[in-house]
């Protein structure tokens, strides 16, 4: 992956992915009290959720707070999606519950495998509910970082993601 940083190289302003949440912004730096403990604070907007997280500066790479992906790491999860969906025998609650862990662990690699994975073509049979929320969490997940990264909005960014897709399908 990508060199990991340290929290003190994170500012406002930066783009960064929180595993759980996707591709957010931090906003700013903030002191904080809680509990009597003096607290520095990143404050990261997820705009399209309307939604901010205060996470302590000390245990942003702790929890898996990483920088957005390198265009190499971006390059690979777009092969990643033009290879043979790899769709184990297993029961659908153990892969389901597989697919929920690759979705938040961040990993760009991994997400794209989900996606890869639960893509249906339009000649292919119909996706059940919980199916289709993982492939467009995973979905989502992904046309935001490849957006921020790329620097495009997230139409153009899903409509790169769809392209792959349907390519492969061909």
């Amino acid at each position: 992956m990508s060199k990991t940083k340290s929290s003190q190289d994170f500012r406002p302003n930066d783009y960064v992915v929180y595993p759980a949440h996707g591709v957010g912004r931090i906003v700013s730096v903030e002191e904080q009290e809680i509990a009597g403990i003096r607290l520095e604070l990143f404050v990261i907007s997820f705009e399209k959720d309307k939604m901010t997280l205060r996470v302590p500066t000390h245990k942003a790479t702790e929890v898996g707070m990483r920088s957005l992906s390198s265009p190499d790491i971006v390059s690979k999860a777009m092969e990643t999606l033009k290879g043979k969906a790899k769709v184990k025998r297993a029961m659908w609650s153990r892969r389901a519950q597989e697919y929920e862990q690759k979705i938040n662990s961040g990993d760009l690699i991994s997400i794209a495998e989900v996606v890869r994975d639960l893509h249906r073509a339009d000649d292919q049979r119909e996706q059940s509910y919980s199916e289709r929320q993982l492939y467009e969490a995973a979905l989502e997940r992904l046309t935001r970082e490849v957006a921020a990264v790329n620097g495009l909005d997230e139409i153009g960014a899903q409509k790169h993601v769809d392209q792959v897709l349907v390519s492969r399908a061909a």
